[in-house]
């Protein structure tokens, strides 16, 4: 953002997790916000996850390419309403692949990006400590950011306690982690209802996170 008070520089939060803060423009921004509605959109659209508990998560999912339920991946929207999963777009692909490139600070390497979960949270939604461990690839995750702010709460492999980094992610930030850091436990304890751009015009949060299933 050209208003900061502060700048917010790129930071290595522990090793091969970096956030690079601003990473989508505000036009970028709302191509993909766009996107996100049409993906939304019914069959196979955004659906509250039910887990084998019985509980609910709070935030609503669509999913691209994979379905994520848990704990794995379909073809279609099993825990749903059965309908095929979406497709991935390709250029969702490439804009991963130059993510981890930009957050690494090398040249752009090919790798097959397959899963996208979109995430939408309100002002209520939160996100437990977990780890994304669900696929065969240690592809690195890449994570971007919509909307509303939120707290990101990054751990280590070890567990779900401390010590963990918080970490404000606002619209238009990218996070990725990979190497050492790809099985962290992470979570989004709270957001910060009304912090979204004004120009964008989204009420909440939307995260994607990006990955290479491996199957």
């Amino acid at each position: 953002m050209d208003d900061e008070l502060f700048p917010r520089p790129r930071a290595e939060v522990a090793p091969g997790a970096v956030h690079v803060p601003g990473w989508l423009d505000l036009a970028a921004q709302r191509r993909l916000l766009a996107a996100c509605r049409t993906w939304a959109r019914p069959p196979a659209g955004l659906r509250t996850v039910r887990m084998p508990t019985g509980g609910q998560m709070s935030v609503r999912t669509v999913c691209l390419g994979w379905h994520w339920y848990p704990y794995g991946y379909a073809r279609t929207v099993v825990d749903g309403d059965g309908a095929p999963v979406k497709p991935f777009p390709t250029w969702l692909g490439r804009m991963a692949v130059r993510a981890v490139a930009d957050a690494y600070g090398t040249e752009p390497e090919p790798a097959a990006y397959d899963i996208a979960l979109v995430n939408f949270y309100d002002g209520h939604a939160k996100m437990g400590m977990h780890q994304d461990a669900d696929e065969k690839s240690a592809a690195p995750v890449v994570s971007l950011s919509l909307g509303d702010s939120c707290v990101f709460r990054f751990g280590t492999p070890g567990g779900r306690g401390r010590p963990w980094t918080d970490v404000e992610l606002r619209s238009g930030d990218l996070f990725v982690f990979g190497g050492p850091s790809r099985l962290a436990f992470h979570g989004v304890p709270r957001t910060r209802p009304g912090t979204a751009p004004a120009a964008l015009g989204l009420t909440g949060r939307l995260n994607l996170t990006l990955r290479v299933s491996g199957l």
